[in-house]
């Protein structure tokens, strides 16, 4: 791989008592890059996604996104460096409106002090209004923002989802992490999230890295795929060259 890694991985591993969860995991995912990790259930792709984003400090190896080391930092520290994720099961403020789940992910960006917050200061008022046009402008990614003053919780299941990768986007980053962005999805759905995980990626020059367990939408948006099994990389490749490796059909065969 020629390209120059925004986020450098090198042998993190972790385990819980005497299990190892995950084992020397390496990638290096280049700025603008479109990766798939896969593996059948149990295999510790959401540990890994963990393990990147401060919830879990690995046991060993190190953690780069370009020039800032993260090992080490919390989950929110992440965050700020420029690493975004979206969770398995939707973390979604269920009693806030559409529109300002997103704007306070794009507060992590503030840079008015508590002065200006408290005293209302035209400083906070710009930047108060910059956050509004920025959430209406990301919803529109998902001709959401007619429904931008919704409670959250009336959402259907995809608007869920869909609302939670433009608040992961809301707050800027260099790599953005997809837990099973398409879980629950039906086709329909499923063909229009690819175009618009493509459309992000193009759009806002971000690297994303998705874990996904429809192999169709992996197999048709991922330039290349990683492919773990009981914490171990089994096959980094092209998606054809891992569709054909006998290790990846005999994982999944062998997990069900």
């Amino acid at each position: 791989m020629s390209a120059i890694a925004l986020l450098h991985v090198q042998d993190i591993g972790i385990s819980f008592g005497g299990l190892k969860a995950v084992q020397q995991f390496s990638l290096r995912l280049p700025s603008g890059a479109l990766y798939g990790l896969i593996g059948p259930n149990g295999a510790g792709k959401t540990t890994v996604f963990n393990l990147l984003t401060g919830v879990y400090q690995p046991d060993s190896g190190s953690m780069r996104l370009a020039a800032t080391d993260l090992m080490g930092r919390k989950p929110h520290e992440i965050t700020a460096s420029g690493v975004a994720r979206t969770f398995q099961n939707i973390r979604l403020f269920p009693n806030l409106t559409v529109l300002d789940n997103v704007r306070l992910a794009g507060q992590l960006r503030n840079r008015v002090g508590l002065f200006g917050t408290l005293a209302r200061t035209a400083g906070y008022q710009r930047q108060e209004d910059a956050l509004t046009r920025k959430a209406l402008d990301l919803l529109a990614i998902f001709e959401m923002q007619d429904r931008a003053h919704e409670l959250a919780d009336s959402l259907s299941y995809g608007h869920q989802r869909r609302l939670e990768i433009l608040r992961a986007l809301a707050t800027d980053p260099k790599v953005l992490l997809l837990d099973e962005p398409a879980a629950g999805l039906n086709p329909q759905e499923k063909l229009a999230l690819a175009k618009s995980i493509r459309a992000i990626r193009d759009r806002f020059q971000v690297a994303i890295l998705l874990i996904e367990h429809d192999m169709g939408l992996v197999m048709d948006i991922c330039e290349r795929i990683v492919v773990l099994d009981h914490g171990v990389t089994i096959c980094e490749g092209p998606p054809k060259q891992v569709q054909n490796d006998p290790k990846v059909i005999a994982a999944y065969l062998g997990g069900g």
